[in-house]
Formats: C-alpha cells, sequence, structure tokens
C-alpha cells in the first residue's frame, strides 16, 4: 500500500467526518433556540452523534479483522451519505436526533479503519507520522468547522450543515482502488454483544442527562450482563484479551479524559461566547478556529517529535498544557472573548498531540492479533468520554439555572480541571509501570 497517498485522502474523508461535529458544536444556541429545547436536551444532538460514533467506530474496527476494509468503508460511507441527504430536510427534535444518529453509524468507518489501516500496514517507524496525519485531518476539522458551521448556519441555515457532509462520497471510489486486497476470513459476529454495548453505553448517558436512577439501574445491570456474556463467550464482540494488558487499562482511562476535555470544552466554548458576549455564531467560528488550525499546521512536527522523544513525553507535555489553559478558562471566564481565543491556541494543539501519541503509543503495546479490537475498544472509549462530557456539562448547566452564567460555567471548567489532574496522575503511573517493567525479567514485566 502506497500511504503517502493513501493517508492524505482518508485524512480528509475523516476532516469531512469530524467537521459534522465541530459544525454542529458552534450552531448548538441556534438548534436549540429554533427547536426550542433545553440546554440539556439540546446536548444529545452532540453527544448521541459522538456515542453512535464511537460505537460505529468500534464495530467496524472489530470487523476489520475478519471482513476486508474496502467493504466496510463502502457500507459505512454509503449510510453516511444518505443519512446526511434526510437530514437536509428534518424540520423537528426528533427527526434532528435520528438524523444525526444514522449518520453516525456510518461515520465510525473513518475513525476506526484508519488507525487499523496505520497499525497494520505502515512501519511503527513511519507510524507515528502517519496517525498525526490522521489527527491533523482532526484538528483542521475542528479549525474550519467552526467557520464553516457560522458560515452555513447564518446564512443558510443549521439544515445546510447535513450537505456539507454529503462530500465525504468523493472519496470512496478513490480508495476502493488504492486500499490493498484481503480475504474475509471465518467469523461468527456477535450480536448480542454488540446490543449490550450499545445498551451499555445509552443507559449510562441517559442516566446522567435525565438524573435517572432507573436508567442508571439499567445501565449497571447491562454491565454485569456484559461481563457475563464476555466470560462465556469465546469470539466476542469485546475480544476479553484486550483487558489481560495493564497498560492497555490504563491508556483507556487516559482516551476517555482526554476526549471528556476536548469535546467538553468545544461544547461549553460556543455558549460561552454566545450567552455572555453575544456573538454569532460566525464570530464565534472564528474566535475558535485559530487555535485549530494551528493545531493542524504544528500535526506535521508533533509526529517528528513522537517518532523522536517518544509517545509518553509528547502525551505528557499536552496534558500538563490542557490543565493549565483550563485553569486559564476557570479564572478569566468572564473576562473577553479574547481568553478563549488565546487560550484555544494551545489548548487545540495540545489535545491533538495528546490523541496522536496516545493512540500511537496504544498500537505499540498491543500484539498484532487485536490491533482491529483494541483500536476500535480505545476509540469507542475515547468518544464515549466525549459524549459523557457534553451530556454531563448540558446537565450542569441546567442543573445551575438559577445561578448566574459565569458561575455555572465556571463549575463546569472546574470539573474538567480536575479530570485532567487525575488524568495527568495516571499518566504519570504509567511511566512508572513502564520504568519498573524495563528492569524486570520478561515474565514479570508482563504482569505490571
Amino acid at each position: 500500500m502506497n500511504d503517502k497517498v493513501v493517508m492524505p485522502v482518508w485524512t480528509f474523508g475523516l476532516f469531512i467526518v469530524l467537521m459534522n461535529t465541530t459544525m454542529f458544536n458552534v450552531s448548538i444556541p441556534s438548534i436549540i433556540r429554533d427547536i426550542d429545547v433545553s440546554a440539556s436536551l439540546g446536548s444529545w444532538i452532540i453527544s448521541s452523534y459522538s456515542i453512535g460514533y464511537a460505537l460505529s467506530t468500534m464495530i467496524y474496527s472489530r470487523l476489520s479483522d475478519v471482513l476486508p476494509i474496502r467493504r466496510l468503508l463502502t457500507v459505512g460511507l454509503i449510510i453516511l451519505g444518505l443519512a446526511s441527504v434526510f437530514g437536509i430536510f428534518v424540520t423537528n427534535f426528533q427527526a434532528l436526533l435520528f438524523a444525526r444518529i444514522a449518520q453516525s453509524a456510518g461515520a465510525g468507518v473513518t475513525a476506526g479503519l484508519g488507525l487499523v489501516i496505520a497499525s497494520r500496514y505502515i512501519p511503527y517507524e513511519r507510524r507515528g507520522r502517519a496517525i498525526s496525519m490522521i489527527s491533523a485531518g482532526a484538528a483542521m476539522a475542528f479549525g474550519l468547522g467552526p467557520i464553516v458551521g457560522g458560515l452555513i448556519t447564518e446564512y443558510i441555515g443549521w439544515n445546510g450543515l447535513f450537505g456539507f457532509t454529503v462530500l465525504v462520497l468523493v472519496i470512496l471510489p478513490v480508495l476502493l482502488r488504492l486500499l490493498p486486497k484481503e480475504q474475509p476470513k471465518p467469523f461468527r459476529f456477535d450480536m448480542l454483544g454488540a446490543v449490550l454495548t450499545i445498551v451499555n453505553a445509552v443507559a449510562i448517558l441517559t442516566a446522567v442527562t435525565q438524573r435517572s436512577f432507573f436508567w442508571l439501574a439499567v445501565g449497571i445491570l447491562s454491565v454485569a450482563a456484559h461481563i457475563w456474556h464476555l466470560n462465556r463467550k469465546n469470539e466476542s464482540f469485546i475480544n476479553p484479551k484486550l483487558f489481560a494488558e495493564p497498560k492497555y487499562r490504563k491508556l483507556l482511562l487516559v482516551g476517555f479524559s482526554i476526549l471528556m476535555l476536548n469535546l467538553g470544552n468545544l461544547f461549553i466554548m460556543p455558549l460561552v461566547l454566545a450567552n455572555l458576549f453575544r456573538d454569532s455564531p460566525l464570530i464565534i467560528g472564528l474566535i475558535i478556529a485559530p487555535g485549530a488550525v494551528l493545531s493542524a499546521f504544528l500535526t506535521r512536527f508533533v509526529g517528528r517529535w513522537i517518532d523522536r522523544y517518544g509517545n509518553i513525553r509528547v502525551l505528557i507535555l499536552g496534558h500538563v498544557i490542557l490543565t493549565l489553559v483550563l485553569i486559564v478558562f476557570w479564572a478569566m471566564l468572564g473576562t473577553s472573548p479574547a481568553v478563549i481565543l488565546f487560550g484555544y491556541l494551545f489548548f487545540s494543539p495540545a489535545a491533538s498531540a495528546s490523541l496522536s501519541s496516545l493512540n500511537n503509543e496504544t498500537s505499540r503495546i498491543l500484539p498484532s492479533n487485536l490491533i482491529g479490537s483494541g483500536m476500535g475498544f480505545m476509540q469507542l472509549i475515547q468518544f464515549f468520554g466525549g459524549s459523557f462530557s457534553v451530556a454531563f456539562c448540558g446537565m450542569l448547566l441546567d442543573y445551575q439555572k438559577k445561578d448566574s452564567l459565569v458561575h455555572a460555567y465556571e463549575t463546569v471548567y472546574a470539573v474538567l480541571i480536575a479530570v485532567s489532574i487525575c488524568s495527568l496522575f495516571l499518566l504519570f503511573r504509567y511511566l512508572l509501570s513502564n520504568n519498573r517493567a524495563a528492569s524486570l525479567p520478561d515474565n514479570e514485566a508482563r504482569s505490571t
């Protein structure tokens, strides 16, 4: 496979798919106003896409262990394209939510299989740059998404956001020609495991957003049922062998935290700019865009730094920067939009570098036979963290309706700061366990 051609084309597809998230982030204030729903309910426009995206990412990644990537890509992009066409014509919350969920069912093919391709077909010494290129597409989406979303929302309406996503179909014939041909392998799809995974995620998110003990009970029971299912099924949807890797378990928690910080901040920033400073969707996009564009520009260097200095150093540095920026946002939130403008210039590159190094480190520690399921589950946990963050932030804002807006947003940022500090502490533990394992015999190191 010629990765110098395939990876840029794939990155463009990921760019379109992730713009589908960031465009709606900026447009959330307008959508909430137009369809007359609360911030908590409106957060599901983002979180439903994120959790569906995460679940479909896991499904496509898991299936890539046995089915040709070309076939999975065709199915995913066609689903995404048809759902986007339907979304152009929606006029109410129920139809909008359905369109977003349907989009997410196809969108996961780009994120999950992009990492699988990089991990499977690109040598480790060049893999950091390839994974960083994928992160560059994500960063550029976060940069241009707010601008494009603001322009479309202001001059066409938020329905027009769906029309832009249809462009992802242009990469399908190109990739079908360039991707290596693979033969399917014998495989029985664990439908019950997939259903339980969906129930786990949806029940827990619903319990958070609706503050429902019933859904919390459903979530706990479904998790217990899923654990029982994993222990008795040989070819389960989530490969239980992954959890035998202590390092992998630690990285899962870090991945959850990074997306919780990133998507939580991206959900709150437009609300702050719209409600505290009365900025339009276009102005909001122009304020958020420079940081993400800078992130995309720096990604080429981040890949080199990862290959040269190692994943963990870049990951820790990124976490430190994320924490410091969140502290600045918390302390100076109501001062000026310039605080968000300049703060995001540091936040976005740090988040992109953290994700690149985390995914590269995950691909390094996983055995080759667990690459598909392992990278897919990592993506699932990451985007579940983002979905949980958006839902939880929306719930916190609803809970503080009687407080001032500044105080409500400060509370949300205080929670994100706490998450960042906990994740940083976990990273230092991971680093210490790596150093300890390096000094132990091989059989003892595997159990660390």
